[in-house]
């Protein structure tokens, strides 16, 4: 299985130096109130939106959220979304989008269908940004190597920044045969052995995202990662192809594969000495988005400046940027954050929406472990009556954050906040809806690590349609998840488990 958004094997060596890391980072995020305080102060009161044709005017962007507002029940129109809007436009560095056509897609198989067939319709160019890349195989056919290699016999241009620890468990023959047929890659901050440089290990590339000649874009939160392929969830069949590693790697991934499974046996290895791992299931719940129209260029940026700013090799930009008609009428804005920014431009998006709910917040997170901000949104949201509900894992690649997570459910228990446990599954998606009208999908975990560390992509999505997509999901999220009830949690909860949330949290802004 390979690493995650987590970091779960540091070397021996720099554990230490995580530790500290981690007790300094405590105190290390942002301000977010004194961020969204100036962005208040230069924020336009109507957030302006660019379609296919171009900006649209204060008129006609009022008329478009009033048309999704009213499309979303809301009662209130634009009124509501401009509410939840004003400080976004502010901070988010990137233009609201009209005339967009969004696909939700949810799990492994769908998402991965959706990038084969976006991969095999490429005329001109193919931008791959994922913190996992292996070689994955679409619809029980075709990897992604032999895709990509017939791509490059065809004349398409393949580019793909990869994280250099997210993929570390990916055999270098993959990425050997790609570089041989012309494939620029881009090793995004390699993994130094050096402990005196173990702190480097926390700027990591956690984005996902594929952009097929600049006109079709899918990001969100499945990496191009082997383990959805294990099992579909409800299926009762395993993938059709073996997850073998090429031939001239394989004694070497036997090896490592050896390792890992040795560290996720209970009690074996260091992960599972310090907690960090646990054997997960085979079933891998996630999702992500299809968009087609204005928005996919916003991603085509990030991934071209991204490229520039870790020094690539010179991209032939030719055909990256098409003019893009309009496709649907759903509207999109997507956000890229990074250590860079003073402060993540989503992690204040996302406290500011939370803020200006007005009757239901529904999270689906893969490793939540909150900032204040977050907590104090979650519970203040939940007294005034929203309904607040949080889809949770109860394994994960990381069993530290599961611990983390649950030190926090007395008090979002207490403010009447509704929590579900999965069972069964490996819960690994990254969803926010609010109001039945705004819609969040990406990478960003709601964690302290996505605000303080890492590269992320997300999309905020305006609409009734998509909104419903992830509540439907959500639900179905629910029959499988067991509902944590106040008293049971205050009494029957073993001391040794309050003893491990207790010390997690000197970890939580590592997690």
């Amino acid at each position: 299985m390979p690493a995650h958004s987590r970091l779960p094997k540091p070397p021996s060596a720099s554990l230490l130096a995580l530790a500290l890391c981690g007790l300094l980072a405590a105190c290390a995020v942002p301000d977010v109130d004194t961020s969204i305080e100036r962005a208040a102060e230069r924020g336009p009161t109507t957030p302006q939106i660019e379609g296919a044709s171009g900006p649209l005017g204060v008129a006609e962007s009022r008329a478009v959220l009033a048309k999704v507002g009213a499309e979303a029940g809301t009662g209130n129109g634009a009124k509501i979304l401009e509410r939840h809007l004003a400080i976004e436009e502010a901070v988010a560095g990137s233009p609201l989008t009209a005339d967009n056509a969004v696909t939700v897609l949810e799990d492994g198989a769908a998402t991965f269908r959706a990038m084969g067939a976006a991969i095999r319709g490429a005329r001109h160019s193919i931008n791959l940004e994922y913190y996992t890349i292996e070689d994955v195989t679409f619809d029980g056919k075709e990897t992604l190597s032999e895709l990509l290699l017939q791509k490059r016999r065809e004349g398409v241009a393949v580019n793909i920044i990869y994280d250099s620890y997210g993929s570390s468990d990916t055999p270098a023959d993959f990425f050997n045969r790609l570089k041989q047929a012309g494939v620029n890659l881009l090793d995004f901050h390699p993994i130094d052995p050096n402990p005196a440089n173990a702190l480097n290990i926390n700027d990591r590339d956690h984005r996902k995202i594929l952009v097929a000649d600049g006109e079709v874009a899918i990001l969100g939160g499945v990496n191009m990662s082997k383990s959805y392929q294990s099992k579909a969830p409800g299926s009762s069949s395993g993938s059709a192809k073996s997850d073998a590693a090429a031939p001239t790697d394989q004694a070497a991934a036997d090896q490592k594969a050896a390792e890992k499974a040795a560290s996720q046996k209970p009690g074996g290895g260091l992960g599972a000495a310090i907690g960090l791992t646990t054997q997960l299931p085979d079933q891998w719940r996630d999702t992500a988005v299809r968009i087609e129209g204005p928005a996919v260029a916003e991603a085509q940026h990030l991934f071209v400046e991204h490229w520039k700013a870790e020094k690539g090799p010179k991209l032939d930009e030719t055909g990256f940027f098409p003019k893009l008609a309009a496709r649907d009428s759903q509207v999109v804005r997507i956000i890229g954050s990074t250590p860079e920014q003073n402060i993540s431009r989503y992690y204040v998006t996302l406290v500011s929406a939370l803020r200006n709910a007005e009757s239901r917040i529904w999270i689906s997170a893969a490793y939540f472990v909150p900032t204040q901000a977050e907590m104090d949104a979650l519970t203040a949201a939940a007294r005034r009556g929203v309904d607040v509900r949080l889809l949770l894992p109860d394994k994960s690649d990381s069993q530290q954050a599961i611990a983390a997570a649950q030190s926090h459910y007395l008090d979002l228990l207490e403010a009447g906040v509704k929590i579900y446990e999965t069972r069964n599954v490996v819960l690994h998606s990254k969803t926010v809806v609010i109001d039945g009208v705004w819609s969040a999908i990406g990478s960003s975990n709601f964690d302290h690590r996505s605000v303080l560390f890492n590269d992320e992509v997300d999309a905020i999505i305006l609409g009734k349609e998509t909104a419903d997509a992830l509540e439907r999901i959500f639900e179905d999220g629910m029959k499988i998840s067991v509902a944590i009830d106040r008293e049971t949690w205050v009494d029957g909860r073993p001391f040794t488990e309050r003893a491990r949330g207790f010390f997690a949290r000197v970890w939580q802004s590592m997690l």
